[in-house]
């Protein structure tokens, strides 16, 4: 009786135990959960939207002025033809935009340069995680914000690794493991897969989004560079579908949207 009897206090005990684990268990995402429901609010689908000073080269370039390139990175850069911009060639290698019959192209643009493809994106915010989708061939970039680091497991990335955190009202993104076969921007300017991309991501009352970028690649650049891009929230706005590969039903949209109304079907 007496072993019955300490039996079943050492049960209860270990149903005890086992309850407060669970409780513990439980109460780490619940606090993750408080943590993404205190963020701001940055979710919305946003156009680009840059000021009149930047509006010249704000679709193939991020500064107007050259960023310092190592001879390395000269090299590619006049090697390079893109199909857009003062430098823009018949006979465009674009990996993405070329225009040459004889390719297609339409490989990922990567990051930054996915910004100044003149389609909207789309923010959405979930708990641990911050998604942001763009319209131009419908690419998904997640950046996590529960507090994990890169994953060091991955190979090189045409949009790379990305994580954040929040400072006060600005998202930080930290991206890394980017591969080389993208350029920076429209215009030709290459980037190695030393990348290293830090954007500060927040809103400007009432309706504007900013991303200051500080970009980062020693084997490209000599010395570390910033930028910036704007956005304005179209909150009455949805994402259409995109296929770089088949655009011609964009295309067409597009001409009649800018036809003068008389000559609308």
């Amino acid at each position: 009786m007496r072993n019955l009897f300490i039996s079943v206090i050492v049960a209860m005990a270990a149903v005890a135990g086992l309850s407060t684990a669970l409780q513990a268990q439980t109460a780490e995402p619940s606090a993750a959960a408080k943590a993404q429901t205190a963020a701001p609010d940055i979710s919305g689908v946003y156009r680009q939207h840059p000021p009149p000073d930047v509006r010249a080269y704000a679709l193939y370039s991020f500064t107007k002025e050259e960023p310092p390139m190592t001879p390395w990175a000269v090299a590619l850069f006049k090697a390079n033809k893109p199909s857009f911009g003062p430098r823009s060639a018949g006979d465009s290698n674009d990996p993405t935009n070329p225009t040459t019959g004889s390719s297609v192209g339409c490989f990922p643009p990567g990051v930054p340069r996915i910004y100044q493809h003149p389609f909207p994106m789309e923010i959405i915010q979930i708990p641990g995680r911050v998604i942001i989708i763009y319209e131009f061939d419908h690419y998904v970039r997640q950046i996590y914000t529960d507090g994990r680091g890169h994953d060091k497991n991955l190979p090189p990335m045409w949009m790379g690794d990305s994580i954040g955190h929040w400072e006060g009202d600005t998202l930080v993104v930290d991206t890394l493991n980017f591969n080389d076969k993208t350029w920076l921007d429209r215009g030709g300017h290459p980037h190695s897969d030393q990348l290293h991309l830090t954007e500060r991501i927040h809103r400007t009352p009432p309706d504007l989004l900013q991303i200051d970028m500080t970009i980062d690649d020693p084997k490209a650049y000599t010395k570390t560079w910033t930028a910036s891009q704007f956005f304005q929230l179209r909150p009455k706005w949805n994402l259409m579908e995109m296929v770089c590969e088949d655009n011609a039903n964009f295309l067409e949209l597009q001409k009649e949207v800018l036809a003068p109304p008389s000559k609308k079907p």
